[in-house]
């Protein structure tokens, strides 16, 4: 089994902690975790791939990141993520590589297509729609606004994080009914108290006018990057609209899988997501 070290990274004047795992003369995969989970959710997706000739970066992103977490709401702006993405690439000294995205880590990973195109051989988007998709399934589809509640609960300061804590924070531990304990205790380690989570909330906080208004949805329009989409067909945050909607904005190779699964598909669905994945990174390495 290959092991999976961390190393840390300086950029943009923060300090990122990275899982790394395979040989870093291979080629590069990036991962992005998503909200409210951490790097640590990759474990399992690395160990295969890493065995099989890749070098996985997996980062713990703003937010997440102990010693990257800035007070300002502004600074968790998807630019600024995505900003981060290529500088932990330029710290590990790769130039080009693949790209990986689940949830948040899926926003973000739209962002670095549609920002550093000349970076990223290929892309993987795992729940999460192009956001401009997603954007118009929020504004206009009764069914998405419904499911999308929750970020204008977690536009109010303070509240949120109270709810999400209270009872030895068991709201939050709800969110990770299909994590193992030992995932478990990573997510708890690392935004189970009050300052990591209001920090890591700043991606609601700081992007929703671009979501719920479609402010600067033009920018993501237009994807050449080979993109494989998977979306399980259960999932409670993203409905079928934006996935369908998805497809207009693809101008290179593009393929979808729909999964018999949820929202946490690494843990619902591993295998399922495995071989499509494998399949993609195979292409284009």
């Amino acid at each position: 089994m290959a092991t999976i070290d961390i190393v840390n990274k300086e950029v943009n004047g923060l300090t990122f902690k990275c899982r790394v795992a395979g040989n870093p003369a291979d080629e590069p995969v990036i991962l992005l975790h998503g909200w409210p989970e951490t790097s640590h959710m990759w474990t399992k997706l690395m160990e295969k791939l890493s065995s099989e000739g890749y070098y996985c970066i997996a980062p713990d992103q703003r937010g997440f990141s102990p010693k990257a977490r800035p007070e300002k709401v502004k600074d968790y702006e998807i630019g600024a993520l995505a900003s981060d993405v290529i500088g932990i690439a330029d710290a590990f000294g790769v130039k080009n590589f693949q790209l990986i995205g689940h949830d948040w880590g899926s926003a973000i990973g739209w962002a670095v297509v549609a920002f550093y195109p000349d970076r990223v051989k290929s892309w993987t988007a795992m729940s999460v729609p192009h956001i401009k998709a997603f954007s118009d399934a929020l504004r206009f589809d009764k069914k998405q606004k419904k499911m999308s509640q929750y970020m204008a609960f977690f536009q109010w300061r303070g509240i949120p994080e109270w709810f999400l804590l209270k009872k030895d924070r068991l709201n939050l531990r709800k969110t990770w009914k299909k994590s193992s304990p030992e995932e478990l205790q990573d997510y708890l380690d690392v935004i189970g108290n009050k300052p990591a989570l209001k920090a890591s909330l700043g991606y609601y906080r700081a992007n929703y006018k671009t979501l719920k208004k479609g402010k600067g949805g033009d920018e993501y329009a237009l994807v050449k990057t080979p993109t494989l989409l998977l979306w399980g067909k259960k999932d409670i945050a993203i409905g079928p609209v934006g996935i369908d909607g998805t497809a207009q904005y693809m101008k290179g190779p593009y393929e979808r899988v729909d999964l018999d699964a949820g929202h946490w598909l690494m843990q619902e669905a591993f295998e399922d997501c495995y071989n499509p994945i494998a399949a993609h990174l195979a292409k284009y390495k």
